[in-house]
């Protein structure tokens, strides 16, 4: 999970600054994936030295990341109709929402597996 948070974070940090490049400098909201790739990628760092800690860290970003693109993504039906005011923030919240949502589902498999094996011990 370490080395997928450090991967996710950067991820997120690229879809940011393509976001922000795609709205020609304009849209502030296009970079918050790089807020919360940036986030990740320290919570990774804090998974290097202390693994429970650093992946619970990075899940609850992770978490709260995903809620915060709720407000963009009310945007989607512009998107869809042609009508976006600010297209590049509507696709990088959504990839963000996508991205962080099959992080969090393989984060909580991996404690499941990993109680599973304590358990089984």
């Amino acid at each position: 999970m370490p080395r997928l948070t450090l991967i996710v974070g950067g991820l997120l940090l690229l879809v940011g600054i393509i976001g922000y490049v795609a709205t020609s400098f304009s849209s502030m909201t296009a970079l918050i994936p790089s807020v919360v790739g940036v986030l990740l990628l320290s919570s990774g760092g804090i998974a290097r030295k202390n693994r429970k800690l650093g992946v619970h860290i990075a899940l609850v970003v992770a978490l709260l990341g995903a809620l915060g693109m709720i407000m963009p993504l009310m945007s989607l039906p512009e998107l869809f109709a042609g009508e976006s005011e600010n297209p590049g923030a509507v696709i990088s919240a959504l990839v963000t929402v996508i991205v962080l949502v099959v992080y969090i589902i393989l984060g909580v498999r991996s404690f499941m597996a990993a109680r599973r094996w304590r358990n089984a011990r």
